[in-house]
């Protein structure tokens, strides 16, 4: 694959009725990976014939769409009816999940205890785990004092690797992560044995709404346009 000739979803314009991933005999730009990587999504398909991705993929699809209902104004059309809180426990029932873990950031330690009842409200066992687990000094991952937060002070670095083996040993079905860092949640998805989801993205700026970002990139963050 060169570049230029690469998937390119992100651009495509065509009307969602009208595009090849929608149904059979419909469109597909040039650089749709209908067309330029059918290989890999062969070997997809392929891969959910395993009996464990067909199971975990069945289940999501079936919490999808339970996530709707007939909008009685218009029944041609449906509307959201769950919040993501609510879709996360479900489908942790679905799967027959008992154990949760929550892996979540320090600055959201109200939200994490908030989260905690409602996943216990629900039924469940919840494992939890803060990022500042170890109480390990940011210099030992190579972080010179200037480059600190606050320079001067002992700075435990976040341990995402951390809270993905305390998670590991305590043998959780499912993670939910709350909140970790750009980078440190990618290290804990990588750590983690047990299948991870994510209830919320870390957005200091936005309250944890990055894409209040991107809905306003015309105007707002428009200067987020140019490095």
């Amino acid at each position: 694959m060169t570049k230029g000739n690469w998937p390119k979803c992100a651009h495509c314009q065509l009307k969602p009725e009208e595009r090849a991933c929608r149904g059979e005999g419909k469109r597909a730009p040039v650089f749709c990976p209908m067309t330029l990587e059918g290989t890999a999504i062969e070997r997809s398909r392929e891969e959910y014939r395993e009996a464990g991705n067909r199971e975990f993929a069945c289940r999501a699809a079936l919490q999808e769409a339970s996530g709707y209902e007939v909008d009685k104004a218009d029944p041609e059309k449906r509307r959201p009816v769950k919040p993501r809180l609510l879709e996360i426990a479900e489908f942790a029932h679905r799967m027959g999940y008992r154990r949760l873990g929550l892996a979540f950031c320090t600055g959201l330690h109200r939200e994490a205890a908030a989260v905690t009842r409602v996943l216990e409200g629900h039924g469940f066992d919840v494992v939890s785990v803060v990022c500042k687990v170890g109480r390990i000094s940011k210099e030992e991952i190579g972080v010179q004092e200037k480059e600190k937060i606050s320079p001067g002070k002992f700075e435990s670095m976040c341990n995402p690797i951390g809270q993905a083996k305390v998670l590991n040993a305590a043998a959780t079905d499912f993670n939910v992560v709350l909140g970790l860092c750009v980078g440190h949640d990618s290290l804990f998805f990588k750590y983690s044995q047990a299948p991870t989801t994510v209830l919320a993205a870390k957005d200091r700026v936005t309250g944890h709404n990055p894409l209040a970002v991107v809905y306003t990139l015309d105007h707002y963050y428009s200067r987020l346009l140019k490095p």
